[in-house]
């Protein structure tokens, strides 16, 4: 899959977030999005996962030179994991299962597909515990599982080893890197953290005054 973010324009309450916002994203690579504390960089996530649209401008996704069509079986391609991710007070089985559970995916395939996911993340061992008793790590290797789970075209991890402990910051950085190494997904990663950037990247990427820098690749 390929995105293409075409002139995309957004502001709040009158102030410009995103001005004139132009890339063209291929392959199956991690690209990480630096940019301070309001620059926009979590908004252009939720515009480029299409849960929420641009003022102005155009996300296309396309499959080869195949314009795909902006519908639910594109967005059930694509997938994003917020910081502090919402947890349903239920099992961390049933967690990671809702989304395959609205895909009507058979129910045996969901038990297997779904231990196959914590086991990834670490989380096996806590197949039945609350999600809501979790650490914020394990709540955010959660919210990875839950994402990888389907086994998206197009992965967002906004902040993904914020407010976690160093251990878990390891694990999570860990996980990003096997997920890069299968190259089975497009990722595409926010943080503030220079090293951790030069650490995960393949490409990374500024976002100043509203439009994307390519500073390595």
């Amino acid at each position: 899959m390929k995105l293409e973010i075409s002139d995309i324009y957004k502001a709040y309450n009158g102030k410009p977030i995103l001005s004139g916002c132009s890339v063209l994203f291929g392959g199956k690579k991690t690209y990480i999005l630096m940019g301070h504390n309001g620059s926009g960089k979590s908004t252009l996530f939720r515009i480029c996962s299409l849960l929420e649209t641009p003022d102005r401008g155009k996300i296309s996704y396309f499959s080869g030179d195949n314009l795909l069509q902006n519908d639910t079986e594109l967005k059930r391609k694509i997938t994003l994991v917020l910081p502090g991710i919402g947890i349903f007070n239920t099992s961390v089985f049933n967690n990671v299962a809702y989304g395959l559970k609205i895909r009507k995916i058979p129910k045996k395939d969901i038990i297997e597909k779904v231990k196959r996911a914590l086991e990834f993340v670490g989380l096996l061992d806590k197949l039945r515990q609350n999600a809501l008793t979790l650490s914020s790590g394990e709540a955010q290797r959660l919210g990875i599982a839950r994402a990888i789970v389907i086994k998206p075209d197009v992965l967002f991890l906004d902040e993904p080893t914020t407010h976690v402990d160093e251990k878990n910051m390891e694990v999570i950085e860990d996980l990003i890197l096997k997920i890069k190494d299968s190259r089975k997904s497009m990722v595409f990663i926010t943080t503030h953290d220079v090293s951790q950037a030069e650490r995960l990247a393949d490409v990374v990427l500024l976002l100043n005054k509203g439009k994307i820098e390519i500073i390595k690749q």
